[in-house]
């Protein structure tokens, strides 16, 4: 299957109920994700992250998938249209 780079934006909107579970996610295709940055916002208990990614639109719907399925969580996502190679 072809490999794309692609960015991916997560909202958290409430930090103290999902940024555990986000972080778990994150963990778990850590193999695809090339880069992330993460900003808290303390004061209105919100968190955002982005994410720099690269692999199979497979892979990478999954994550937005089980990201998004999260409650208090919105995820967005934009991928190239160019295949890259391993």
């Amino acid at each position: 299957m072809s490999r794309r780079i692609g960015a991916v934006a997560i909202v958290i909107d409430d930090r103290q109920k999902a940024a555990s579970q986000v972080n778990e996610i994150l963990s778990k295709y850590g193999n695809i994700i090339i880069g992330r940055m993460g900003v808290p916002r303390r004061e209105d208990n919100m968190g955002v992250i982005s994410l720099l990614v690269e692999g199979d639109t497979d892979e990478i719907g999954a994550i937005t998938g089980e990201l998004g399925s999260l409650e208090k969580v919105n995820v967005k996502s934009a991928l190239t249209s160019k295949e890259v190679e391993d």
